[in-house]
């Protein structure tokens, strides 16, 4: 006897339709952050950044298991950004029974539909906060979203809930979040606190922002607007963070402390990421998953 339940064809075909929809927008908010990136690239003053704007380098991806795959978007060595990676998949896939029972369903249903998007973004300068954003939908015996955004700076007086970058950026998750319900932000911004933590340093990677998980409020409209609007959040405030710092010179002291604090990241996606770990247990694309190691790093 199989260890997996079957939905039924009709709750099959709704998973799809859903994931088919999140899919095209999830695609279409890369081709948006990816052109605003680029001319983010253009832009940077050519005394702080020279050297030619770097483009993305689109990779297409198919699953090892299960079906499906995805694009991943590369960007390196540019003016602006040492490195980004912005990523979408869709996959149709089996969980392993242990996985399957944390998830919504309660492990009732092993086999699943994805579809997600993920970047993260590596400036050049230290005085430029490093920034990522996941979103998906999943289902399995019952469908929801996840995902979030978070800003990392990199040095000390930027790392403060009062830093100008902190208040610009938390101020854009919560109006996205008080557009669709006036208590996600109270709800998301503690738990993008208590995510982004690393409990072996007893501190947290940055400044936070939002983080939600197995939403689904029985509205999937409801809830797929405002995962639109997470996205379209990250697009307007993020942007507008770079084109001001990008005008500040920095110092080498200041680079240094970049590169230390950059190895957060590094352990905190090699520990406690969720989605590195769903990635690597699932049959994802080792070269997307990893792409959000920053390019260069130390630890003291």
């Amino acid at each position: 006897m199989s260890d997996s339940v079957t939905i039924g064809d009709d709750s099959i075909a709704v998973a799809e339709s859903h994931r088919a929809q999140a899919k095209i927008w999830f695609e279409s908010l890369r081709d948006r952050i990816c052109a605003e990136v680029e001319a983010l690239e253009r832009e940077a003053p050519a005394e702080f950044f020279p050297g030619a704007p770097a483009t993305f380098t689109y990779k297409p991806w198919k699953r090892t298991t299960g079906s499906g795959g995805g694009t991943g978007g590369f960007l390196s060595e540019g003016r602006l950004f040492e490195k980004i990676g912005i990523h979408t998949s869709s996959a149709n896939g089996k969980l392993m029974p242990e996985m399957a029972r944390t998830l919504p369903g309660d492990g009732v249903q092993l086999d699943y539909v994805s579809t997600s998007i993920s970047l993260i973004m590596h400036p050049r300068s230290p005085r430029v906060p490093t920034v990522h954003m996941n979103t998906r939908f999943l289902s399995t015996a019952q469908g929801w979203f996840g995902g979030g955004a978070d800003l990392t700076p990199m040095l000390p007086e930027q790392r403060t809930e009062d830093a100008p970058d902190t208040v610009t950026f938390h101020d854009a998750m919560k109006r996205a979040c008080d557009a669709h319900d006036p208590t996600y932000y109270g709800k998301f911004k503690p738990w993008a606190d208590t995510y982004f933590f690393l409990p072996h340093r007893g501190q947290a990677r940055g400044v936070g922002g939002i983080f939600y998980d197995h939403l689904n409020t029985g509205d999937f409209e409801k809830d797929f607007a405002f995962t639109r609007d997470v996205g379209l959040a990250l697009l307007d405030v993020y942007p507008r963070i770079v084109r001001k710092r990008m005008m500040e010179p920095w110092t080498e002291a200041e680079r240094a402390q970049q590169l230390a604090c950059r190895g957060l990241y590094v352990e905190f996606n090699l520990l406690y990421d969720r989605g590195t770990m769903f990635g690597l247990q699932t049959g994802g694309n080792i070269e997307t998953i990893l792409s959000s190691m920053p390019p260069v790093v130390t630890w003291a």
